[in-house]
């Protein structure tokens, strides 16, 4: 996935966008933090109380005085018992903003990031097949887990503090003014320069912390590979060298995380060194002005004091965004996600499609993953409703290609596809792809139960139609062999099953979702003898009225069919007699174009 370009301006847009459904969430957590600040002021006022005027006899603080009966400040006791119970409540009150504030900030968070989560996750589910071949599941995974939460840490961890700063820096400024112009103006000359520090910083620092991203997400699908294939690994005792693979990736992202940390110390280091420059240079002026005579003493400590309280805000502003930079990267990845644009569009006029009859009809479809390689060229037949047609050739030949744009996973470059005589971007997807059963070659479960798995086109299905739907696919007998039955669960990706049991269970979704189009992708090719007379007993049942496709190498299992496409140069040339003889005839010819002929015996 290229990286686009995000200027900051759209960054903040974007994120204020995704944010914009807790603004009064947001806005609370602010106010609860603003209320930090007067608590920890009235923090120490007991022990002051305490001392000053139950222990001495000092009055109580003026703008406390008014505040408190009579009947208090009578006795040194009641002052006491008031100060104590003064002490308990400020204790309670900064407990009790700290939870408020606390499971605010948690609830507002999780949300956020789950609602961003979702989001790019549905996004992602929607990109056509195109993007997906050509991108890597790792880089993805690590998107939706680890650059998503970001948009937690810009928003609440930064925009709310970032505003919390801002304005203790403009009150600072305002009381400065009022003391000493000159002086203001010394600590506001330092603003330009931290700006220059911060932006030149934020600039170089970005394509750095991208690049950190890139590696952490190349470790994560290099372990997501080696996991996903450890039968592979240790059959060639690779264990060792897998090893090396993941310590040479995560060395690499160790080295540019180190060199990060380097140079936000160095970053540091100058935002420091402006700041002393800043306040070195208000002393000097302020010794020279009390010197003069145009300033006092008393005015210059609380300058300085100010002054100190001034660059604090400054100081953290600059290493605050700063330290965004490595967030924003992260959202930054996360809306390239969202900005993807989609290969397979649904026109706004599609129209729904509740069951179709089952009539395929190509017209002159031409299609290449390049556009400079077309795959499929000009291919023309037409499929009448309920036949079954079987697709043979070499393997790269583009007979998954056909089906899948029969799916709707791809559309063509040039020509339609229609079915029931309207072109299939008529339709709305969901309808559309609603009407197909699929059996792949390597049966994809889900790691959840059998029941789930064969409900899963079908997830309203009882439990008799999911006992009937096992029964048709010659299942149910090894399922009731387990000791939970239908609520076995099969592992990851049905490792817990053989190929044959995953391959029944695969044909027993296809019979509970009864669909009006079948697509089979080598179902029988992975299995023994035994099973494949069971799988094509089941398929011969599963077929029965509904339009089939059907890929294979072995041209028995195709016996059954109405017709046949066999695929040479990207055509398919549809024969009659004996099929095995007819494709061993037509491999070994030049592309003679395109024929449609309807099978009508053939004994294999």
């Amino acid at each position: 996935m290229e990286p686009r370009h995000y200027t900051d301006a759209l960054l903040a847009r974007r994120i204020l966008q995704q944010a914009r459904p807790y603004a009064p969430h947001l806005c609370l957590i602010f106010l609860l933090q603003l209320l930090a600040t007067p608590l920890a002021l009235l923090m120490p006022l007991p022990l002051k109380i305490a001392v000053d005027s139950v222990l001495g006899s000092d009055p109580l603080p003026a703008f406390l005085a008014p505040l408190v009966p009579e009947f208090i400040t009578a006795s040194s006791l009641s002052l006491l018992i008031f100060a104590v119970s003064m002490q308990v409540i400020v204790v309670l009150l900064s407990q009790l903003q700290s939870l408020a504030c606390g499971t605010m900030i948690s609830w507002t968070g999780e949300h956020l990031v789950l609602g961003f989560r979702a989001s790019i996750f549905n996004r992602i589910q929607h990109l056509s097949l195109s993007f997906h071949d050509t991108r890597g599941i790792g880089d993805l995974i690590y998107r939706v887990q680890y650059d998503a939460p970001a948009i937690e840490r810009l928003t609440i961890g930064g925009v709310i503090p970032l505003v919390s700063s801002v304005l203790t820096l403009l009150g600072m400024i305002y009381i400065t003014v009022q003391i000493n112009l000159e002086l203001a103006l010394v600590a506001l000359i330092v603003c330009p320069a931290l700006y220059l520090e911060t932006n030149f910083y934020s600039r170089y620092i970005r394509p750095l912390y991208r690049n950190v991203k890139k590696l952490e997400s190349s470790a994560l699908k290099l372990t997501q590979e080696s996991f996903g294939a450890i039968r592979l690994v240790k059959a060639f005792s690779a264990e060792d060298r897998e090893q090396q693979r993941f310590k040479t990736c995560s060395t690499e992202g160790l080295y540019a995380r180190v060199w990060i940390a380097f140079l936000e110390g160095v970053f540091g280091l100058c935002v420091s060194a402006v700041v002393a420059i800043g306040t070195a240079t208000a002393l000097f002026i302020g010794i020279r002005s009390v010197q003069a005579g145009t300033l006092s003493l008393g005015e210059l400590l609380i300058v300085i004091s100010y002054m100190g309280q001034l660059l604090g805000p400054l100081q953290t502003l600059s290493r605050r965004v700063a330290r965004l930079q490595s967030h924003l990267t992260s959202t930054q990845r996360a809306f390239e996600v969202l900005d993807e644009s989609l290969d397979v569009l649904e026109k706004p006029s599609a129209r729904p499609l509740t069951r179709a009859s089952g009539t395929i009809e190509f017209r002159d479809v031409t299609f290449g993953y390049e556009s400079h390689t077309p795959i499929l060229k000009n291919v023309k037949f037409a499929v009448p409703q309920g036949k079954r047609v079987g697709i043979a050739g070499s393997t790269g030949i583009g007979k998954t290609t056909l089906v899948s744009l029969i799916i709707r996973f791809y559309d063509p470059d040039e020509g339609q596809i229609l079915l029931d005589g309207v072109d299939l971007r008529d339709y709305k997807l969901a309808d559309l792809r609603n009407q197909f059963a699929i059996v792949l070659q390597d049966p994809v479960l889900f790691s959840t139960s059998i029941a789930e798995n064969i409900a899963y086109g079908n997830p309203d299905a009882n439990e008799a139609q999911i006992i009937e739907a096992a029964t048709a696919a010659n299942a149910h007998e090894f399922i009731t062999s387990f000791s939970d039955g239908y609520n076995t669960p099969v592992g990851e990706r049905g490792m817990k099953l053989s190929g044959g049991e995953r391959q029944r269970i695969s044909l027993a979704r296809a019979f509970l979702k009864k669909a009006p189009i079948l697509i089979f992708d080598e179902p029988t090719s992975s299995v023994d003898i035994e099973t494949e007379a069971d799988i094509a007993e089941a398929m011969d049942r599963l077929t029965q009225g509904c339009t089939t496709f059907m890929i294979a190498h072995r041209v028995s299992t195709l016996k059954s069919c109405d017709m046949l496409l066999v695929f040479e140069n990207g055509q398919p040339i549809t024969v009659s007699s004996n099929v095995r003889s007819a494709i061993r005839r037509l491999y070994d010819r030049p592309n003679v174009g395109e024929y449609t002929l309807q099978r009508e015996a053939v004994d294999v």
